[in-house]
């Protein structure tokens, strides 16, 4: 896509007295920006809306009170402005309530003196969206047909941005981007698969070296919804996926949320996340080889949970959970698996606020019985798995094998190293015979299922 680029002075209309920072003549020389992506308002969380105790609307309203957190959090750090780099919708709005939403939103910030500078992408591209409301005035929201840029005067900065036309953008927009004012703080808002991302439609495809080499400080990027810092300090420019501000399905694991620029003398000095979602989504694999009764089956899936939910930092959790592993549980399992899930869900209310919520039980266990028919087996498999059989009690020369990882051991970070030798309780030193021997039975385990897992893909 060519064309020319459109230029516009970016004049405040509201004050910015509000803005933390250094000045000097007038300018600010130390100030923050916020950067988000793939908003998707109002968009579903798939898969717990089926879960007939799950509560439906906290669930359908985490991305609406993801947004507000990253309007609370622009408004905590008194940001010069905020970078929306696509994707703010999921597509047309059933009716103008969204719109009313971000708009209000917008509103808040406005009194507050902080300008927005938004790009559309694929999924609120301009032949998407068939509603429209006026924005405030402290909205930018960058043109269509070709790049534009705003100049904000009060932090000597440039941005540049281009708009999704339609859905399916296959052109390089970065292309008809400008080379920077080398005297000039500047930044590139695009909406982009870069050069390619697993699991991202290829739109408004693009390299790095062609985005380095327009001389920008900061790439404000979006589409990808994994976080991803692509080029950074002391290599120019930064350039940053912040991911999506809400999980939306059991493959969006972990926090989500913005980024927070620092920029100081005209340069880049801290690029910080930010997690601000409300739902956040968790897939638990566990390993269930050993743990031959029910009980113990659940034990461990009561612990995995725990676990997760501590890490989701007072955040409600929606987990995917997939036991795996050689078990004498597993006709148990298989037999009845609607049971299981009661179960599971059970243990999930168990552990109370703010609350785990189930999203599927995958049951991909193996039967004891089945591993020992293929251990009998007079072929290759079998020898070997007969052979893992006899680690624990085998004759090994583990004082060699310390011998061998003393070298490694050596190697070891010091704060590694420091926390790997702490307490009797959770030591380990591999040069030590008898922590090895301790561990065989793991390695046995660990072994068989990794030597079944080839086994069933042959």
């Amino acid at each position: 896509m060519t064309g020319s680029v459109a230029h516009v002075a970016y004049n405040a209309p509201i004050p910015r007295a509000g803005t933390s920072g250094r000045r000097i003549s007038g300018v600010l020389v130390l100030f923050r920006f916020l950067h988000a992506a793939d908003i998707h308002l109002d968009s579903p969380l798939q898969g717990l809306e089926r879960y007939p105790e799950a509560p439906v609307e906290a669930i359908r309203g985490a991305p609406r009170r993801a947004f507000e957190r990253l309007v609370e959090l622009a408004l905590e750090e008194r940001v010069a402005f905020l970078l929306l780099a696509g994707d703010l919708y999921d597509g047309d709005w059933r009716d103008y309530n969204t719109g009313l939403f971000f708009t209000a939103q917008m509103r808040r910030l406005a009194d507050a003196g902080i300008p927005v500078h938004l790009v559309s992408g694929n999924h609120d591209a301009a032949s998407q969206i068939t509603k429209r409301l006026s924005l405030p005035p402290n909205v930018t929201h960058y043109a269509s047909r070709q790049p534009q840029t705003n100049v904000l005067a009060d932090f000597d900065v440039a941005i540049h941005g281009q708009s999704f036309a339609a859905r399916r953008i296959s052109d390089d927009l970065s292309a008809a981007y400008p080379q920077a004012d080398p005297g000039r703080f500047e930044i590139g808002l695009l909406h982009t698969s870069l050069d390619g991302r697993p699991g991202h439609a290829s739109y408004a495809p693009c390299t790095v070296e062609a985005l380095r080499a327009k001389g920008y400080a900061y790439w404000a990027l979006g589409h990808v919804h994994q976080r991803e810092i692509v080029s950074r300090a002391p290599e120019q420019p930064w350039i940053v996926f912040p991911g999506n501000l809400q999980g939306r399905h059991a493959r969006e694991t972990g926090g989500k949320g913005a980024t927070l620029v620092t920029v100081e003398h005209g340069r880049v000095v801290d690029v910080a996340h930010r997690d601000l979602d409300v739902v956040r989504w968790s897939r638990l694999e566990i390993d269930l080889t050993g743990q031959d009764r029910p009980d113990d089956v659940l034990a461990r899936i009561a612990d995995a949970l725990a676990e997760a939910l501590a890490q989701a930092d007072g955040r409600m959790l929606a987990a995917r959970i997939v036991v795996g592993g050689s078990t004498r549980a597993h006709d148990a399992l298989v037999r009845d698996p609607e049971r299981w899930i009661h179960d599971v869900r059970s243990l999930a209310n168990d552990l109370g606020e703010p609350g785990v919520w189930l999203e599927r039980l995958d049951i991909t266990t193996r039967s004891r019985r089945e591993l020992e028919a293929l251990r009998d087996r007079d072929d290759a498999l079998g020898g070997l798995l007969r052979r893992i059989d006899t680690l624990p009690t085998a004759s090994l020369e583990l004082g060699r094998a310390g011998d061998e990882l003393e070298e490694l051991k050596r190697k070891l970070p010091a704060p590694l190293l420091a926390a790997l030798e702490g307490s009797d309780e959770d030591r380990c030193d591999p040069t030590d015979p008898e922590w090895l021997r301790a561990r065989l039975p793991a390695v046995r385990d660990l072994l068989w299922a990794r030597l079944l897992a080839g086994e069933d893909a042959v």
